[in-house]
């Protein structure tokens, strides 16, 4: 008996894990899911009970906003009300001008459709989700309403109404049955970036972080910072206690980031000294690494709480307090008359400092995450995201493009189905476009659109007339509707659940009256799938989107960051950069997929920008913090040579040459040799004396990445580039 008690035991507890592990990863999707088909036929019995024209609109409204967290659904609702008034306003405005000339009412309504487009891919997250639906929203009431004009403003009412019911289900059960909300999201993402940083450091620390380490991690960090701030950005919506964390989490990111930046120019200058054998700086500061590394521990143990981390924030304090006195008599005691050695200790000095400083502002504030208030909920600055304009006008032109030819179409054949591929082609466009990969996302919605035309001709056919009553109205569509949410729960198939559910309501979505009309039904999916495999085309050839000329143009982006650190305004520049270069690293990964090499560009060009790009914001930070005298007039010939300097490097970063690399080191090492000798024939106040110490690190930073063989600004790289560009060429 009690053998098999203790046989029992066991496994109670293995299926008890098991359990859990599936409620913590299957079992969240299943609950989407299930959700996600109440709201819809929810919704779909709301409209029907209020006689609106279209209920299946109602349907697809939810299938649009259901998300896993119910912040992302009360944001997305938000966005897609106020879009939805925005489209209807403009489709009325269209309608009442160009109603009776159906060519400039379609073009009309092609340009509108295309500067949706273009905001949907120029800004990020919801708001880019509103541009979807007010392009959306304006082709779906506007196609219909101009041929019949008479009845644009009821049609405008009613699809408001539809749209309003959709938004109150999808709010309601998501905040109301078994709620997941984006906080619980945004806590694990700060505990596991917090301690998989201090990890980082203590092993970069140690010389145990190779570069394929080194990338890797990076990335596992930008998709934190990205993940984190859209996560920021709904849970605003769900609970005041995430609102009153709300500024410390912006801050958060921009800390993180900053102290990142920081220690891996930290740590490329040790790797860079040790490679070419220069071991005195190494060997001075190598106790300070060992001491900061003790620091992120609590009894032996990686900080990994919020509430441990303010220990760790007391002792970052008590540190930093006496580094800078200990750092200056190091160097007094330094045994060395090399001038280029103490300009080593110094750069490596400073950014030590400054390292400890952006991580003491990083872990207090991860701490005050315990506190419900908290002075530091008081911050202005935050993530800035960057697109790139070209490519935002490209995907634009395309959907006007599309929706143009489309239109011209439908007038040249008076094909009474004929606006349909013209509404469906600006709602696949749009929200292709603001998807990561839109060329992808446009054929998997061209595979949902074709299966949703198949399974609703059975549905409309068969399955309708065998049915009695909304119960059964309900049971009979929930298997065509839970497979493909499934689908639209996983990364892969994300595009075929979406296109499928969305198209599925607008072919066989069932309305007050059901009518079997066959000729109808296959004249609206043909002119579907017209529509969906138009768009997939129109991205695959005009400009795809993950094509090489993409990545260069996003490449290109990413390093006119150090162009704008050399000569944006500095008022908030040092976010703005630091947001900026992560987010274009993130949006080509998103387009490179499993091309390891575009990958490994872009890291190794986001870390020369991140190391340049940062040095160029410090430098003109002290510049602008110098003393007005005639030593520090911009006419002097110091001055004269750094701005040189600055300019010299903005021009290789906007189009890398090996004659432009060679200048800039050339412009750099003129620099820095006219302020040691500013340093030693003045004698400035120590405050100022130090100031320009702190100027000429920032240069001998920048002099040391233009030397590393493996920064891509250095004239080796580029010469090798050069070849291996022929040798590709000739072959």
């Amino acid at each position: 008996m009690s053998t098999t008690t203790s046989n029992v035991q066991p496994l109670r507890s293995q299926f008890s894990a098991a359990l859990k592990d599936w409620l913590l990863t299957d079992g969240n999707a299943w609950v989407h899911i299930f959700k996600t088909v109440l709201a819809a036929f929810l919704a779909l019995l709301i409209a029907m009970r209020l006689d609106l024209p279209a209920p299946p609109t109602a349907m697809t409204t939810v299938f649009v906003l259901m998300q896993p967290q119910s912040g992302m659904v009360l944001a997305k609702s938000f966005y897609r009300f106020i879009a939805t008034m925005i489209g209807l306003s403009v489709m009325l405005a269209i309608t009442a001008l160009f109603a009776q000339q159906p060519v400039l009412f379609l073009t009309a309504t092609s340009v509108w459709v295309g500067i949706c487009t273009t905001g949907a891919a120029r800004n990020r997250n919801f708001r880019s989700y509103g541009f979807v639906l007010a392009g959306f929203t304006a082709a779906l009431v506007g196609i219909p309403a101009g041929q019949h004009p008479d009845g644009a403003f009821l049609s405008a009412l009613t699809r408001a109404a539809e749209v309003t019911v959709g938004i109150v289900c999808s709010g309601a059960v998501s905040a109301l049955i078994l709620p997941a909300y984006a906080g619980e999201q945004i806590r694990n993402t700060a505990r596991r970036r917090y301690s998989s940083f201090v990890d980082y450091v203590a092993k970069a620390l140690h010389g145990k972080a190779d570069r394929n380490q080194t990338e890797m991690t990076h990335a596992a960090f930008i998709r934190d910072i990205v993940g984190l701030e859209a996560a920021r950005s709904v849970a605003v919506f769900e609970q005041p206690e995430m609102r009153m964390r709300n500024g410390r989490l912006s801050r958060l990111n921009s800390e993180f980031m900053r102290a990142s930046t920081r220690f891996h120019a930290l740590h490329q200058l040790m790797n860079r000294l040790r490679h070419n054998g220069n071991s005195l700086t190494v060997e001075v500061l190598n106790p300070y690494f060992k001491e900061v590394v003790t620091l992120l521990a609590e009894s032996g143990q990686p900080v990994l709480t919020a509430a441990d981390a303010s220990m760790a924030a007391e002792r970052l304090a008590a540190y930093k307090a006496t580094l800078a006195k200990r750092i200056h008599a190091t160097r007094i005691r330094l045994q060395t008359d090399s001038e280029e050695a103490i300009l080593e200790f110094d750069t490596a000095a400073e950014l030590l400092y400054r390292f400890v400083d952006d991580l003491y502002a990083y872990t207090q504030t991860y701490a005050s995450l315990a506190l419900p208030r908290d002075e530091r909920e008081r911050w202005v600055e935050g993530y800035v995201p960057k697109t790139n304009l070209f490519a935002a006008i490209i995907s634009g032109a395309r959907a006007a493009l599309v929706t143009l030819v489309l239109s011209a179409f439908w007038i040249r054949t008076a094909w009474p189905s004929g606006g349909t591929p013209v509404l469906v082609a600006a709602a696949v466009c749009a929200l292709a476009a603001s998807s990561p990969n839109p060329r992808h996302m446009a054929s998997q919605m061209a595979i949902g659109a074709t299966l949703a035309g198949l399974a609703g001709g059975v549905v409309t056919f068969y399955l309708y007339p065998k049915l009695d009553g909304f119960v059964l109205l309900a049971a009979g569509l929930a298997p065509f509707l839970m497979l493909f949410t499934y689908l639209s729960t996983r990364k892969s198939t994300v595009g075929i659940g979406v296109g499928y559910c969305i198209f599925f309501c607008f072919l066989a979505g069932p309305n007050n009256v059901i009518l079997y009309d066959p000729s109808g039904y296959i004249n609206n999916a043909i002119a579907l799938s017209i529509a969906v495999f138009a768009v997939f085309v129109a991205f695959a050839v005009i400009f795809p989107s993950d094509s090489a000329w993409m990545h260069r143009l996003l490449i290109a982006e990413l390093r006119r960051q150090v162009v704008s650190a050399c000569f944006a305004r500095l008022a908030s520049l040092t976010y703005r950069f630091e947001s900026g270069a992560r987010d274009l690293l993130s949006q080509i990964s998103a387009i490179a997929g499993t091309r390891e090499a575009r990958r490994h560009e872009a890291m190794t060009w986001l870390f020369a920008v991140l190391e340049v790009g940062r040095a160029v914001v410090d430098m003109r930070s002290e510049l602008e913090l110098l003393a007005s005298n005639p030593l520090n007039a911009r006419t002097t010939e110091w001055r004269r040579n750094v701005s040189s300097a600055l300019h010299s490097v903005a021009a290789l970063f906007e189009r890398p040459q090996v004659a432009r690399s060679t200048t800039a080191l050339a412009r750099t090492e003129r620099a820095i040799a006219g302020l040691r000798e500013i340093l030693s024939q003045y004698r400035p106040p120590r405050a100022e004396r130090h100031r320009l110490r702190r100027i000429l690190s920032h240069l001998h930073s920048i002099r040391t990445a233009l030397l590393d063989p493996e920064s891509p600004v250095s004239a080796r790289q580029l010469d090798a580039s050069i070849h291996h560009k022929g040798e590709s060429h000739a072959t």
